[in-house]
């Protein structure tokens, strides 16, 4: 059985590779998306423990609050002294870092990087930690000269002697470029800004007296956990306001913050790796199923020569062992060639990663072959079970190809139970008022009906088949009435290999409707809610400096400025919950630029001093009324008791994802967080001057800050069109890769049904069917083959896409649009698919010499 076996599988390997195929790309994204994201922590980790000093003290972060405000939290600079008396200190440092600044040429260019990491300013202390030396020039000296990393010099042209204006938050100064420094280890990507450490505390932060942490060296032979004890120790009573932290704590951190950057690879990766596990699976089950019917007679010979059930069902797993190992191992090695050209793709970037460091740890092979072995022994379990099933008198007869006539009673009654179930659940999810239980059964539903479809799906091939061929006849007579008729003759086979298409049409399908229908709810939202002629923006959504605001206020034209600024907050509610949330702080004039729908009080009692407005469902769900005093936690440790002055009528005043919609007045936010910086400005033309003639004066005015963008109202819908084209882009790379699959499980089909009919199409040469007509023939199947899986999976992927709509509803997108140019667009392209995968075996069908095929046994 062990020989047959092997001959078995040499003998298909041709129809076999097709099937290795889609095992490769599978195995090829899970390899990959593991080795890169191993390589990328290796490699940061490295960064982080040879950079992080000893023992570093830093203020306490309570809140994440750095990015979404601007405000640099500082310690006070004369804690240096301090620390440096503690036994085992061989050097202290008080250092000034700080990533919300800009740096521009005398072009007004940013010569910062393009690829949305920051650019980092602060005093230039050469250690054995640092991660750049000086390779050209001198250090910085005094407050009109700056180091600049190589990287950052080389992408913007800049030189020594080159004068660049930083744009801090204390404000905007110019410096000499005296000295290039060259990394020593990795890049991150972000841009290095060296100054003076006799004036960077006052130009970064605006005092001497403040620093961002305090660096400490460990004396020789004092382990870095005991100086953290003792540094801590002579903190005494102020320890608990700063974080202390040894090397491995620090590499630990920043690894963790990290971490949510390859999360997004790794999963984003794993999800293209389950698309084409889910689709191979189809293909295999196919692939197998076929050759298990063309081979009846075989089995039926081994079974008469005395093998048994158990033992035919073991050949067949056998073989499909065979696949998925050949399979895993070339995957395997596909994936460290994509894992190598992601590496260099974060090289292009700015990210420069060693491709000879790459990591390939032992859980990546277990991964891969796990995957490759397993998805092809579970696809070939159903083929085998039927293989096992043929009689030994089937040696005796011709045997028809198995299944063909059997009735699919039993898989109607499941995919009737199962599509009931899904249905009851993307009902639910329809009638659902809160978000995270519409999610949870939005998912059940999504799950169980496309089971359902999938089981069901041969029983709606012979009525759906019937109409999408109905013109056939008509159009291209007898060839037309074959190639309908041969779509119907198996059933299950259609519906298997339509279903590898109707996977990837359903999730493009239903995440286009999704993305369509938020597209129209902003739109909407900012039709209603955005009264400003204006907006001004950082390009990433960061802070800038609030010289920006004083210099649009005093453009000629320019009316109201309402600056608006963002923080982190954590709010004690009456219910006894603790929510961290974002919140945003307004200007005085808000009800001119912003238009809000108040079930309770106005934007004047929001934005009155101590006071807050947060989203009335938010409100009711917590317990919360107006006039409540609620608890609120501010970066820094701040903490305040502020009063519920307005509820509003909208989930989120600032964007999709907002808890809570809290907003209160630019007052409050500044007596409890200080420093924070604007990240927008709303801006109204004054009485008397139109926005068009308005507009280049802004531009004029904004034309040294090159990172913030003037946008109207058109402008700004677009921004967020782009927005949520990035994930409709993942969504069509999900899409073709699953139409890659669904064109090889066609051919698969084709070719082997090529195969199977060798006797009949040469019958069909003999009696004057032309070379022509029998491609054509062969094209027309596939082709209403793809098309039926496209009409599936459009259907749905329609109703997931509507059920998705109705989760978006609770967050506050309630417009519905159905992108009717995806649905034609997808359409076509499946006739396209269908008559590409015909190609090959079209032609190999052509050249069939026609007494052999007749002769064909």
């Amino acid at each position: 059985m062990l020989k047959a076996t092997l001959r078995s599988f040499l003998a298909h390997k041709g129809r076999l590779a097709l099937s290795a195929l889609a095992v490769l790309l599978s195995v090829a994204f899970v390899a990959g998306s593991l080795i890169f994201s191993d390589t990328v922590s290796r490699t940061f980790d490295r960064l982080f423990a040879s950079t992080a000093a000893d023992v570093s003290v830093q203020p306490k972060r309570d809140l994440v609050s750095a990015r979404a405000s601007g405000a640099v939290q500082t310690l006070p600079a004369a804690l240096r002294d301090r620390v440096a008396r503690v036994p085992g200190v061989a050097a202290a440092r008080a250092d000034v870092q700080v990533r919300n600044v800009v740096v521009v040429d005398r072009h007004n260019r940013s010569v910062g990087p393009t690829n949305g990491a920051p650019t980092l300013a602060g005093a230039w202390y050469p250690t054995r930690h640092s991660p750049v030396e000086l390779t050209s020039g001198h250090a910085p000296r005094g407050p009109g000269e700056a180091l600049l990393d190589a990287d950052t010099a080389g992408r913007g042209h800049v030189r020594i002697g080159d004068t660049l204006t930083v744009q801090a938050q204390p404000g905007t100064f110019r410096v000499r470029v005296a000295g290039i420094a060259t990394f020593t280890t990795t890049n991150s990507g972000a841009g290095l800004l060296y100054l003076d450490p006799a004036v960077a505390g006052r130009q970064l932060l605006g005092s001497p007296a403040r620093a961002t942490g305090i660096s400490v060296d460990a004396a020789k032979g004092v382990p870095a956990d005991r100086l953290r004890q003792r540094v801590v120790a002579a903190l005494g009573a102020d320890a608990g306001a700063y974080d202390v932290q040894t090397a491995r704590e620090q590499a630990r951190s920043a690894a963790a913050s990290l971490g949510t950057f390859l999360d997004v690879v790794k999963y984003v990766m794993l999800g293209f790796a389950g698309v084409a596990l889910l689709v191979g699976v189809f293909l295999i089950v196919n692939t197998f199923s076929m050759l298990i019917a063309q081979r009846t007679r075989e089995l039926g010979l081994l079974r008469a020569l005395g093998a048994d059930r158990r033992q035919v069902r073991r050949s067949v797993l056998t073989e499909a062992l065979l696949l998925g190992l050949v399979g895993a191992t070339l995957g395997l090695a596909a994936g460290i060639g994509l894992a190598f050209g992601l590496i260099r793709l974060m090289g292009v970037f700015g990210t420069n990663l060693a491709a000879a460091r790459m990591v390939i740890g032992w859980g990546t092979p277990v991964a891969a072959y796990g995957v490759g072995l397993g998805v092809t022994f579970v696809a070939a379990c159903l083929p085998a079970w039927r293989a096992a099933a043929v009689s030994p008198m089937a040696a005796l007869a011709d045997a028809e190809v198995a299944a063909v006539g059997k009735p699919l009673r039993a898989r109607g009654v499941v995919g009737a139970l199962v599509g009931t179930a899904g249905a009851a659940a993307l009902a639910g999810c329809a009638a659902a008022t809160r978000t995270a239980p519409a999610a949870a059964l939005l998912g059940v539903g999504v799950a169980l009906t496309l089971v359902a479809t999938v089981v069901a799906g041969p029983l709606l091939v012979r009525p759906v088949i019937r109409v999408l061929g109905g013109a056939f006849p008509a159009l291209f007579g007898p060839v037309g009435r074959m190639s309908q008729r041969n779509a119907l003759r198996n059933p299950r086979r259609t519906g298997a290999t339509a279903a590898a298409l109707m996977v990837g049409l359903a999730l493009v399908s239903g995440m286009s409707v999704a993305s369509a229908s938020m597209s129209a709810s902003f739109d909407r939202r900012i039709d209603k809610t955005l009264g400003a002629d204006f907006t001004v923006q950082n390009a990433n959504f960061t802070p800038f400096t609030r010289q920006i605001a004083d210099r649009v206020a005093a453009t000629g034209g320019t009316g109201l400025v309402v600056p608006q600024r963002l923080t982190r907050i954590a709010l004690r509610l009456p219910d006894g919950g603790r929510v961290e949330t974002g919140a945003s702080a307004y200007g005085a004039g808000l009800d001119d630029v912003v238009h809000i729908d108040y079930a309770r009080g106005g934007s004047a009692a929001a934005l009155a001093d101590g006071h807050l407005a947060m989203d009335a469902t938010f409100a009711r769900d917590h317990g919360v009324r107006p006039g409540s005093v609620l608890p609120v936690d501010f970066p820094g440790g701040r903490r305040a008791r502020l009063t519920v002055g307005a509820l509003t009528e909208q989930a989120s005043t600032e964007g999709f994802g907002n808890q809570g919609g809290v907003f209160f007045g630019l007052g409050t936010l500044e007596r409890y967080a200080p420093g924070g910086q604007d990240s927008a400005l709303y801006v109204n033309a004054a009485p008397g001057t139109r926005p068009q003639d308005l507009r280049p004066r802004l531009e004029r005015t904004l034309a040294p800050f090159p990172q913030v963008q003037l946008r109207n109202q058109t402008d700004y819908k677009k921004l967020v069109h782009d927005q949520i084209g990035v994930l409709l882009y993942l969504v069509y790379a999900l899409l073709g890769l699953a139409i890659v699959i669904a064109v090889l499980g066609v051919v698969n089909t084709l070719a082997l049904s090529v195969v199977e009919r060798t006797r009949e199409i040469g019958l069909l040469r003999a009696i004057g069917l032309g070379r022509r007509q029998l491609r054509r023939m062969i094209r027309l199947e596939s082709v209403v083959i793809a098309v039926f899986g496209a009409v599936l999976g459009l259907a749905l992927g329609l109703v997931w896409g509507v059920c998705m709509q109705q989760v978006l509803a609770l967050r506050g997108l309630t417009a519905f649009a159905i992108p009717w140019g995806t649905i034609v667009a997808v359409v076509a392209g499946s006739a396209v698919v269908g008559i590409v995968a015909a190609l090959l075996p079209a032609l190999r069908a052509s050249r069939m010499n026609v007494l052999a095929a007749i002769a064909h046994e």
